[in-house]
């Protein structure tokens, strides 16, 4: 249980205490900052602590933002200030500074944590400051309407009040709750009534994990309905795909609603999405074969070019989120365009995320059949990628920007090359210059690729172009990619793998051949987000020994194309589907162990809609 330590003398009718046992706080009170240090050393080092000024009149919903969110080790309002057991160090510090006469006292509290309502400093914001003169990263939530103040005198408490008064809490929860920059779809036609929803399931105990978890059941009975073949299942499965993405929005709400984020939650969160999308184009594939229609091509086909899309975006992210002198004039045009109200909603809305991806999917489910769901899936997923990878191409160009050894880090990471072109990295040990590296990479890929498409099945030619590929694969990540287009590195090294695996599959031309594909792609494509949401959180790359074990990029692309060579077509699908399996229960094993211990980061994922 966290504690909160009151410090001060009690305000008659302040109703501070009881908010903070509402917040699942056992509360301590100190009269002064003596008796508040002696407390503070009391507490048991595994518990979340605060400091909590007497005098404090505000919002509950501002101490919870203030005092409970379990993502900052350190956090602040205007007369309270909290630790989480790995800070408590750096708080125990600032706490002895104050008492022994060596603090901040008088120097003001730091900018933006003094209200307008006639605060006066207290303790809390004193060792706030104190943390602020260490280095320590203190984070202060906006509180925008929602009040936070330690009154001076009756007037000014009263004043406060009535502030508090003014301020419907609740609205403001519920409109925090919804992420700030989300589709279009997803904005007028899903949150308006979503957040409700998170509201009642946090009334009820309901956890964001537990909400997730139902929006993926809802998914997979969804494809169920789809594999059935029947336009019943078809009108049964756009529904609940619906329903599903209304749970995939409320879990997020729940946990901005409650404060609950978790270190699992980040990752069921992460890669449920994928796995539900992905599980539904199986189950239209399935159904389209029931009714005569073969269509896991264009499934294996929506979910590679799916997959890359989602690569543009995390590479060129990681490549210049903290890059240095980071301006562009496309840049500085993109911002002048979402000034502009209809042009946000159409620019949001063309790159098709997640919301409009699925509300499409689900109506063309319902009325057309799989093969047109696919076709229409393709067209507009293609025009997106190409609009939204031709924009950062422009705003690389037009930039000029320095990157940094942790990006080189993360594109690296994403890279995802594993023996085979590591070892002929070192051997070259020379980076190509300037656009030559995302040239190489591009060359390899389209030799395997144009080899496996331009030869039948079996032929040697699709195992020279695999060569091919490990060579520039390793000469594209021999040296740091520092470059402007680096960037495109991971992503044409997706589009290489998955799209020969797709081509060799396609020209076994046998039963089982595609899907034993699909569910390869699929392995590996959740190995590549786990990578992502691991960086994401700061977290690091999956171990170096995993990415040995599967081979990398390269050597997974090599042994199919061997495979191929050397088998027949019947015995290419069962070998397809024993690396599937192989691949599925090696990452799953390693991702499932690091999700769950205790040294990942409790995250959830505020970007843009995917």
């Amino acid at each position: 249980m966290s504690t909160a330590i009151v410090t001060g003398q009690p305000v008659p009718g302040s109703s501070l205490e009881n908010d903070l046992r509402s917040l699942g706080f056992d509360v301590r009170v100190a009269a002064d900052a003596a008796e508040a240090e002696t407390l503070l050393a009391a507490v048991p080092g595994d518990r979340r602590v605060a400091l909590v000024d007497a005098r404090f009149v505000g919002h509950t919903h501002a101490l919870r933002l203030g005092l409970t969110d379990p993502r900052f080790p350190l956090a602040a309002v205007t007369g309270a200030v909290t630790a989480q057991p790995a800070a408590r160090q750096a708080l125990t510090r600032a706490m002895a500074r104050e008492t022994s006469g060596g603090g901040t006292a008088g120097t003001g509290s730091p900018t933006g944590v003094r209200s307008t309502l006639g605060d006066v400093e207290s303790l809390a914001d004193r060792v706030g400051t104190a943390l602020d003169a260490d280095g320590s990263a203190v984070h202060r939530p906006e509180l925008g309407s929602l009040v936070a103040a330690v009154p001076a005198d009756p007037q000014a408490r009263n004043e406060a009040r009535q502030a508090v008064a003014a301020v419907d809490e609740e609205a403001v929860r519920l409109k925090s709750a919804v992420k700030s920059r989300d589709g279009f779809f997803t904005t007028f036609c899903i949150s308006p009534y979503s957040r409700y929803l998170a509201r009642w399931c946090a009334r009820r105990g309901l956890t964001p994990n537990q909400v997730t978890t139902a929006s993926l059941l809802t998914a997979l009975i969804a494809a169920g309905c789809a594999a059935t073949g029947s336009r019943g299942g078809f009108v049964a499965a756009g529904v609940l795909l619906i329903a599903s993405f209304v749970l995939d929005c409320t879990d997020g709400q729940l946990a901005r609603y409650a404060l609950k984020y978790s270190t699992l939650g980040a990752w069921l969160d992460a890669t449920f999405d994928r796995a539900k999308e992905y599980a539904y184009y199986a189950g239209l594939a399935l159904g389209a074969a029931r009714g005569g229609d073969d269509v896991w091509a264009l499934a294996l086909g929506a979910m590679v070019l799916q997959t890359c899309r989602h690569v543009v975006d995390f590479s060129f992210n990681e490549a210049n989120h903290d890059a240095t002198a980071n301006t562009s004039p496309t840049a500085a045009l993109s911002d002048k365009l979402d000034s502009v109200g209809w042009t946000v909603w159409l620019r949001r809305m063309i790159v098709l995320p997640i919301g409009e991806r699925w509300a499409m999917i689900a109506v063309l489910t319902a009325v057309t059949t799989p093969r047109i769901t696919f076709y229409v899936l393709l067209i507009g997923c293609a025009f997106a990628a190409t609009y939204t990878t031709a924009g950062r191409v422009l705003r690389t160009l037009t930039r000029k920007a320095r990157r940094t050894d942790r990006a080189a880090r993360a594109l690296a990471d994403l890279a995802d090359s594993g023996p085979l072109a590591q070892a002929v990295a070192r051997v070259s040990g020379k980076r190509l210059p300037g656009l030559a590296v995302p040239a190489v990479a591009l060359l390899g890929g389209a030799a395997v690729t144009a080899c496996s498409a331009l030869t039948g099945f079996g032929g040697p030619l699709p195992v020279a172009g695999a060569v091919l590929y490990v060579l520039t694969s390793a000469l594209a990540v021999a040296g740091p990619l520092k470059g402007a287009l680096d960037w495109l590195v991971p992503p044409l090294f997706r589009a290489a793998e998955y799209g020969t695996v797709l081509i060799l599959a396609a020209h076994a031309d046998v039963p089982g051949a595609l899907p034993a594909a699909f569910g390869l792609v699929a392995a590996v494509a959740y190995h590549h987000y786990d990578t992502v949401y691991r960086i994401r959180g700061n977290a690091g790359a999956p171990p170096a020994g995993l990415v040995r074990a599967i081979g990398g990029h390269e050597g997974r692309t090599l042994l199919v194309t061997v495979l191929a060579a050397v088998l027949t077509a019947a015995q290419f699908t069962v070998a397809l589907t024993v690396l599937a399996v192989a691949v599925a229960l090696v990452v799953l094993f390693e991702s499932i162990r690091f999700w769950v211990s205790a040294g990942a980061p409790a995250v959830h994922d505020e970007g843009e809609p995917a």
